[in-house]
């Protein structure tokens, strides 16, 4: 049985790091559940030159052709599509990963507010006990931003901030932004040969 993981883009720097992970979890065979914010819209824009749709049957049409091929399945569902699947405990995904994460997306999932579809897709996913990996680019973090991220850890969730590491000896960006996308699908429970394991002398499961 496939998995099925709700990915969410939010207005923090780091698109390249969502695009990169959608199309890992699409080429691992997992049911990708994709929400976006406007910001998010925004971000793509500047970061990599990407358009991303405003309506959610056009944007799925747009990832489905990008990622042509590969064996998962995208579903893309408006901010407000509240009859979506991640909207109730009763049909919740094996896990959600918010990336990149704005601080006021952490801080309303930190309160249990559910003022869109992101917001109420994580508080079901914590509820539900199944697993909610955050990925916040913001540096530094301020006091707010620690005690939030705290809060969350207690309640289970996980706080992945996307800092590459360099023991691998990365030759260029597109590495460094694999580093990280291999961390969130071993989160996940996604297999994955991005990079080779650490004392394992070979490429990744």
């Amino acid at each position: 049985m496939p998995k099925t993981v709700c990915l969410a883009f939010t207005g923090a720097s780091g698109m390249p790091y969502g695009i990169r992970l959608l199309e890992c979890l699409l080429a691992a065979g997992c049911r990708v559940q994709l929400l976006y914010s406007q910001v998010a819209q925004i971000v793509a824009r500047q970061e990599m030159a990407l358009e991303l749709p405003g309506r959610p049957a056009d944007a799925e049409a747009f990832f489905k052709a990008r990622f042509a091929g590969l064996p998962g399945t995208l579903a893309v569902f408006g901010r407000e599509e509240w009859f979506a699947p991640v909207a109730s405990g009763s049909n919740p995904p094996d896990a959600m990963i918010v990336c990149p994460c704005t601080m006021g997306t952490l801080a309303a999932i930190a309160q249990g507010l559910a003022s869109n579809l992101i917001e109420r897709a994580a508080d079901v996913v914590l509820k539900e006990g199944r697993k909610l990996v955050l990925v916040p680019r913001e540096t530094p973090f301020s006091a707010i931003h620690l005690e939030n991220m705290l809060r969350l850890a207690r309640a289970g969730a996980v706080i992945l901030p996307p800092n590459p590491g360099f023991y691998h000896h990365p030759q260029g960006i597109d590495e460094l932004v694999d580093f990280v996308v291999a961390r969130l699908l071993d989160q996940v429970g996604v297999d994955h040969s991005l990079m080779a394991r650490w004392g394992g002398g070979g490429d990744g499961a």
